[in-house]
């Protein structure tokens, strides 16, 4: 796991800025650095060292150095791949996985990236073309961004390195903030900057005589499934699930696992423990809030499986630490960044790998919305004059508890997505703990509304959900995740959170291959009756204690709703009441204080969105109006003692 960066240009480049951009993402690679120029080409690395730790240092060239490549990520199939090149002649210098990509291009050019398992963000410099070419891996563990700024081509693993080259504007994608408010993520190709693209998961991009082309290598089908027995199909997995685990544990130093007791952690921690040939370490974090910790169930797989356990318990002044994980973001976020931040802080004080269990709810459907939005068509039994005047008005009369999966929730649920079909009642199910069209509507002042009203965020999960890659309806709510919310939010976070502090983290759910077998098991071995994740919590049988295999998904997350009505109220009222974004005009302020008087009053739980539009507003000021994150960590530390 590294840091990458780089430019082009018909200029010679200024070496300064490159050794700038790297610094800026020096928290990726901490062990080593590296760098290439030519007159117009410069390429930037920062190494975490894993595999070769002695000779793997990037930029790697081709035997006659007219090929240079910075890599990151790993490659799980490299040994493989190696041994085909060295027979074809080619010549290692290295023992590092990231040399057999240079090799790889010179043998198939463009179409290498169908070669490699893996996760992969790199960047390959022709010198004899004068070509750049860049790949990001098939489901987007890995980051790419560019920007093509004039006579320049800029790229980096993350978009603050873009930014300390120094020529790019930080005008604000107003359309980005559109779609985070509703879908939590900023949708490929956007960020938070006009200026500022992002390389979509499973493409690849060609710079070359001043023109960018970028062209897709890979897509998910759902439709050729596999014709095997209930038991078959379980075998299979099981199979499958200890290959893919066990290649994930190459390594040069020491792998542990996170493990926060549900279902998909357990099972890898459970493979881990008959496959690896080591003891290792597993990392759990808790809360005092019984009805969010699960640090019970991770105990009970970690003693069954003797392994090395860790834990940490986290309280209400995680909000301190916003300011260190916008930054690190790159762009706000909501509150399983806290959750994950926190986790990775732990597993990095031990080891400098982890596997964990991203992926796994998209490859089984193991979220209740794949259940229920086709549950909602029996609600639907209901008249709709009924369900309008009578049913909508009783379920916004009653209170939120605050608990997981509260009545409240449910049934306002229920009710809303009621009034949407096929894709655009999924669309609706993945933004209704956050602003929907109507909501943002009221938060976005009236000027700028006009602007927004005709952009649907929702559209683009439901561009997903209608394509004719899955016939199912599962298939298609899988195939939409798999497609946006997996790559755009819970890897962005997985890969930025743990390498602020210098950890891989390895997600063997969603190796390719594994992901291409799940894709052709049919819908019912996912969902079978009220049992999410069928085929996995079978296999899981022979694995874990019968209280894992049976439990329903918790979901890996803080209380932050309490924490928001109770001991944290009078800061978030304090710090959004002045807010600088609220001074622009961006928002409305009687809206802001609405949601959080809702709260407060157990309305509502707009914790969600609080928390979202909490980190917008350290985003801009980190990054707009560029305030040093100590100065606002001040300002909160302040605030919070005043609140107190």
């Amino acid at each position: 796991m590294c840091g990458i960066c780089g430019k082009v240009s018909d200029r010679p480049i200024n070496t300064e800025q490159i050794y700038r951009m790297a610094n800026t993402i020096a928290h990726r690679g901490p062990d080593d650095e590296g760098f290439y120029f030519n007159t117009n080409i410069g390429l930037g690395h920062r190494r975490l060292s894993i595999i070769d730790l002695k000779t793997g240092r990037q930029p790697i060239s081709n035997e006659d150095k007219t090929i240079w490549i910075i890599c990151n990520g790993e490659i799980y199939n490299y040994k493989t791949l190696r041994k085909d090149l060295e027979e074809k002649g080619h010549i290692f210098r290295t023992d590092t996985d990231i040399e057999v990509v240079v090799h790889l291009y010179e043998e198939w050019g463009e179409l290498c990236v169908e070669k490699l398992g893996g996760m992969f963000a790199f960047a390959i410099w022709d010198e004899k073309e004068k070509r750049l070419f860049m790949a990001r891996d098939r489901i987007g563990q890995k980051p790419l961004f560019y920007a093509k700024n004039g006579r320049d081509f800029l790229f980096a693993s993350e978009v603050k390195a873009i930014l300390a080259e120094g020529s790019i504007d930080r005008e604000i994608d107003i359309e980005a903030i559109h779609h985070y408010l509703s879908l939590r993520f900023i949708p490929s190709p956007q960020t938070m900057f006009r200026k500022i693209r992002k390389l979509p998961p499973g493409h690849f991009l060609i710079y070359q005589n001043g023109y960018v082309k970028i062209s897709r290598y890979w897509d998910l089908y759902f439709q050729n499934k596999l014709n095997l027995s209930e038991e078959e199909f379980v075998q299979c997995l099981g199979e499958r699930l200890t290959e893919t685990v066990e290649s994930h544990l190459v390594s040069d130093v020491p792998v542990g696992a996170f493990l926060s007791g549900g279902m998909d952690t357990s099972m890898i921690v459970a493979i881990m423990g008959q496959v690896s040939p080591h003891p290792f370490k597993t990392f759990s974090i808790g809360v005092k809030e019984q009805d969010f910790n699960e640090l019970p169930y991770a105990r009970m797989v970690a003693r069954q499986y003797h392994t090395e356990h860790i834990e940490r318990v986290v309280e209400a002044d995680l909000i301190r630490l916003i300011p260190k994980m916008v930054w690190h973001l790159d762009e706000p976020s909501d509150p399983i960044a806290a959750c994950l931040f926190h986790a990775a802080k732990l597993a990095s004080e031990h080891v400098k790998v982890v596997l964990g269990g991203d992926g796994g709810d998209e490859l089984f459907a193991g979220f209740d919305r794949y259940m229920g939005v086709g549950l909602i068509d029996y609600y639907n039994f209901i008249p709709t004059l009924i369900r309008n005047k009578l049913l909508e008005p009783i379920t916004e009369l009653i209170p939120d508890s605050f608990t997981y999966k509260s009545i409240a929730q449910k049934l306002r649920w229920i009710n809303q997505l009621s009034k949407f079909r096929n894709g655009e009642r999924y669309a609706e199910a993945t933004a209704f703990f956050r602003f929907n069209h109507d909501e943002k509507q009221l938060l976005f002042n009236g000027s700028l509304w006009k602007e927004l009203k005709d952009i649907e965020s929702s559209d683009i999960i439901v561009e997903q959900y209608n394509k004719p890659n899955a016939d199912d309806p599962i298939d298609k709510m899988l195939y939409a995740d798999f497609m946006t919310r997996l790559s755009e939010h819970t890897l962005m976070l997985t890969d930025r959170m743990n390498m602020a502090y210098g950890l891989e983290a390895r997600s063997p759910y969603l190796d390719h291959p594994l992901v291409e077998l799940l894709a052709a098991f049919p819908s019912s071995m996912k969902i079978r009756g009220r049992s999410l994740k069928y085929v996995l919590r079978e296999l899981a049988r022979a694995y874990l204690h019968p209280e894992i295999v049976k439990r329903g998904k918790q979901g890996f997350m803080f209380p932050v709703a309490y924490w928001f009505k109770n001991e944290l109220y009078q800061f978030i009222r304090d710090f959004l009441m002045e807010s600088k974004l609220l001074e622009t005009g961006l928002f409305t302020r009687d809206r802001v204080l609405g949601l959080i008087q809702d709260h407060r009053a157990n309305k509502v739980d707009n914790h969600v969105r609080i928390w979202m539009l909490l980190n917008l507003e350290i985003w801009y000021r980190i990054y707009i109006l560029k305030t040093e994150i100590e100065w606002i960590e001040q300002e909160i530390a302040e605030s919070l003692r005043v609140s107190v």
